[in-house]
């Protein structure tokens, strides 16, 4: 089966292998033809559309372009034997396509598509319609439709989010968009409406006042009414604009969804994974549910036999991790194993980075070369890609694979930092929040704790005005730490992490401690027990493993600290026989 893809540079996958269509005539040719959409071109106007001026031999050299196209598209064609896709009819040629991501995006914004069915639309784009013949005339009138289309697309998918309550998850693309298409009034109004349901009142006012003055100054056009009046609701917060009706709009959605979506639809899958991703962020209850239904809907992925629903299934989980023990560590593994299963049909760089993220955060703790690897591509293609929502996503991979070696903690303060940047850029709150929460923790190892409390105060207040009760578990936790509170660790409710439980219940390891937040910490206490054994071996092993986190706090958890990791190492060094030049 051989699929089309003209949203960007024109290629063609043969079972998700992309061809070698050769030069760019060759392509302009291919690209040609899908316009016509099965239509015949005639070889005169293919030669028109390709010159200015022909040479001698253009059409012979036509002829010559469409015999590589038709080695390129069915190398399995017997010699002589008449091609079926690339057809010769009458004076010209035909491309017998059936599947063009351009085709299959007009067609879903004809209908009614759902949130998910939108965003995965949306990620069929590479850059511009017919990338390369952006100065072609044969092309204006196509990439003109398809932009106009991708632009309406956008929007609603705003329209989607701000429906379904995420007005937060709407305000990156938006603000993106207005920059872009400054003349686009409906997103305008979309944007301040996602602001201002965002809390951000200041912002969604903000907004209207910059797209006045855009309209008026660059456009020469008044905005409209109903733009006006936007303003005047937000700044008497008129009751139609409250969450409370975006509640309603809610329930009557889901209703709606219910009744005419088929309960075998796989656009369900998609959904429910959006709604655990949601849900792990409220805590509690919440949190085990989603744990509890994520491995099930990637394994009714699976079962479906479609490796594009089961990368999107599995990547859809975006949920921001901090801690680096999982909770069903069977559960994770089952999860990677998926992953990689995958990616082997992965081609789309966007789900191929989620994908390789989700292998990377469900290894956490262990010594997998594998999942560090997995991390640093991850990340790669998201700056490639330029998504600041996957690069956040990427980055929280690698700060789970940042446990690799003792003394780490300057490198997760960088992801930290970064993340904050990335994510109050582009309001994704909850990777805010896991910034502040990574420098809380880094800062805690690297002796600077004024810094690590303005972290876990920023971290406490975007927690309380995005209702992320998680949060106030590792805040809390770390403030008895500071205090040296050892009661207050027994109030913090945490349950519904039952890998964070474990770590803090467990006392020195009797086996080489995982590659986790409390790694310098557990060799801190092997190494103390070995020194009071006098086992040579072990000793030995715990200086080589300690020495690089010289300088450092056995804290880097932000829970728990064992004071100076200097003084560990100059026991060592002074109990270890022939220990070696003494550590700096």
């Amino acid at each position: 089966m051989v699929a089309f893809g003209v949203l960007g540079p024109v290629t063609a996958w043969r079972d998700g292998v992309e061809l070698a269509l050769k030069g760019p005539r060759h392509r302009a040719v291919l690209a040609r033809l899908i316009i016509a959409r099965g239509r015949v071109v005639p070889v005169d106007s293919l030669v028109a559309d390709l010159w200015t001026v022909p040479p001698d031999g253009a059409t012979s050299a036509v002829r010559t372009f469409v015999a590589a196209l038709r080695r390129a598209l069915e190398p399995d064609r017997p010699p002589r034997s008449k091609p079926t896709l690339l057809i010769t009819d009458g004076p010209g040629y035909a491309l017998k396509a059936t599947d063009v991501d351009a085709w299959r995006f007009e067609q879903l914004m004809a209908g009614q598509p759902t949130l998910e069915e939108l965003q995965d639309a949306l990620d069929w784009w590479r850059g511009p319609a017919y990338a390369e013949y952006a100065d072609a005339p044969w092309a204006h009138a196509e990439r003109s439709k398809l932009a106009e289309l991708r632009l309406t697309a956008i929007e609603r998918q705003a329209e989607a989010q701000l429906a379904l309550g995420l007005a937060a998850e709407a305000v990156p693309a938006l603000d993106a968009h207005v920059t872009e298409h400054p003349w686009r009034e409906d997103a305008w109004r979309l944007l301040a409406l996602a602001l201002y349901r965002s809390d951000r009142q200041g912002d969604a006012l903000a907004v209207l006042r910059n797209a006045r003055t855009l309209l008026i100054e660059q456009l020469g056009v008044d905005p409209t009414p109903a733009l006006q009046r936007l303003e005047t609701d937000i700044l008497n917060q008129a009751e139609h604009l409250s969450p409370q009706a975006a509640g309603q709009v809610w329930a009557r959605a889901t209703a709606s969804y219910d009744r005419a979506v088929a309960s075998t639809a796989r656009a369900r899958l998609e959904s429910t994974v959006g709604l655990l991703r949601n849900l792990a962020v409220t805590g509690g209850t919440g949190l085990e549910a989603a744990r509890e239904h994520r491995l099930a809907a990637i394994t009714a992925a699976e079962e479906l036999g479609d490796p594009e629903l089961t990368a999107r299934v599995i990547g859809l989980y975006d949920v921001p991790a901090i801690w680096t023990r999982s909770d069903d560590q069977e559960q994770a593994d089952a999860i990677v194993a998926a992953s990689e299963r995958a990616l082997t049909a992965a081609t789309q760089p966007a789900a191929r980075a989620r994908l390789l993220a989700t292998v990377a955060i469900d290894s956490r703790g262990s010594k997998s070369t594998r999942a560090l690897a997995a991390a640093q591509e991850a990340v790669a293609l998201a700056r490639q890609l330029e998504d600041p929502a996957l690069l956040a996503f990427a980055l929280n991979s690698l700060f789970m694979q940042t446990f690799y070696r003792a003394g780490l903690a300057p490198e997760r303060d960088q992801i930290g930092a970064e993340l904050i940047t990335v994510a109050s850029r582009h309001d994704l709150t909850t990777y805010e929040v896991l910034g502040h929460l990574i420098r809380m923790q880094a800062c805690s190892a690297l002796a600077d704790f004024a810094t690590a409390d303005t972290h876990a105060a920023a971290a406490d207040d975007l927690a309380a005005r995005r209702e992320l009760p998680l949060v106030a578990v590792f805040t809390t936790l770390y403030r008895a730490m500071r205090a040296g509170n050892e009661a207050a660790y027994q109030v913090v409710d945490t349950s519904s992490m039952p890998g964070l439980l474990a770590d803090l219940q467990q006392g020195t390891p009797q086996t080489e401690p995982r590659n986790d937040l409390l790694l310098e910490a557990h060799w801190c206490l092997i190494a103390k027990a070995a020194i009071e054994q006098d086992d040579q071996p072990t000793m030995r092993r715990a200086l080589e493993v300690l020495t690089p986190a010289a300088g450092q706090l056995a804290a880097g958890s932000g829970l728990l600290n064992l004071g100076p990791i200097d003084e560990y190492l100059h026991e060592l060094a002074a109990h270890v026989e022939n220990p070696g030049p003494p550590p700096t």
